[in-house]
């Protein structure tokens, strides 16, 4: 599964709108920046409580990455 597939595969299973996701892969050399967007509504569901959420998603992110040997970089963006 794809870096982007999998971001956008979790983000829509933990939000209540999952028609409001969107991720935007930007791509470089050696790394690959992925832009999260969700509804208004459900980004508290992303960041969780201190981060928690957003850490564990950037956490499976970059173990996902190891095998292409590429830096992934998960941006949060709010509306």
């Amino acid at each position: 599964m794809e870096e982007k597939e999998l971001i956008e595969y979790l983000a829509r299973k933990l939000v209540d709108d999952p028609d409001g996701v969107n991720v935007n892969m930007i791509e470089g050399e050696k790394s690959m920046i992925l832009e999260l967007k969700v509804s208004q509504d459900d980004i508290g569901k992303i960041i969780g409580k201190r981060g928690r959420i957003a850490h564990a998603l950037r956490t499976i992110l970059f173990a996902s990455s190891m095998k292409s040997g590429r830096r992934v970089v998960l941006e949060i963006i709010d509306n």
